[in-house]
């Protein structure tokens, strides 16, 4: 256990901020998941924009690489355009 307030603060901080990290990131995953799994070429570019946004929040906060969230963009795009 930490022993400056500081440290313990520091652990107070980044449990809340990882609880947060894993929340969205699932919930990112989960709209992906959805989105490869819709047949319908008109829902899919409804979804598409909004997943699109989330993946790229993830990758400006660090939750995910930038590359993992241009390549999962890339494969979504070519889901979306086979439809």
């Amino acid at each position: 256990m930490a022993n400056h307030k500081s440290a313990q603060k520091r652990i107070r901080s980044n449990e809340a901020k990882k609880l947060r990290n894993k929340y969205q990131h699932k919930t990112t995953r989960n709209a992906v998941r959805r989105l490869r799994a819709v047949t319908d070429k008109k829902e899919a570019e409804t979804l598409f924009p909004s997943v699109v946004a989330m993946l790229d929040k993830l990758a400006k906060r660090n939750v995910i690489h930038k590359n993992k969230a241009a390549n999962l963009k890339s494969g979504l795009q070519v889901a979306l355009n086979k439809l």
